[in-house]
Formats: C-alpha cells, structure tokens, sequence
C-alpha cells in the first residue's frame, strides 16, 4: 500500500487530470483504508469544483502594467 504522503501527490495529479490509472487505483485502495486521506481527497475535490465554477479570470501582462501604472500616478 502507498503511503499517506503518496495518496496527496497523486491526489493532487488527479485533480488536474494527470494521474495514471494505476495511480488512481492505488488511491482509491489507500482512500478506503485511510480515512483522513479520503477526507482530504474529498475535500481536494470540492475545491477544485469551486475554482471551476467561479471561472476566475485573470490579467494579461500588458492589463497588469497599464494597473500598475495608475496605481504608481503614472499614465
């Protein structure tokens, strides 16, 4: 069985999608045994859907420097 420290890397890997199979067989096995490993996973997974749902935008670099600019008095 793999270890606790394991589980949250390949956890964190299946939430973006990079996880192998075997690896998520090998958490699903470990969230089953361990349970506050389930509960971080399960936890880990609710997170990820808020982010999506709250479809954070975010600046480009010339929308950052023209910020900065105001923010410094310059134009």
């Amino acid at each position: 069985m793999i270890s606790c420290e394991k589980a949250a890397v390949i956890c964190n890997k299946a939430q973006y999608n990079e996880a192998s199979l075997m690896e998520k067989i090998k958490l699903k096995i470990h969230t089953f045994v361990c349970k506050t490993c389930a509960k971080h996973s399960k936890k880990n997974t609710k997170l990820t859907s808020l982010c999506n749902k709250a479809n954070v935008q975010i600046l480009s670099d010339e929308e950052k420097n023209a910020m900065k600019n105001i923010l410094e008095g310059k134009k």
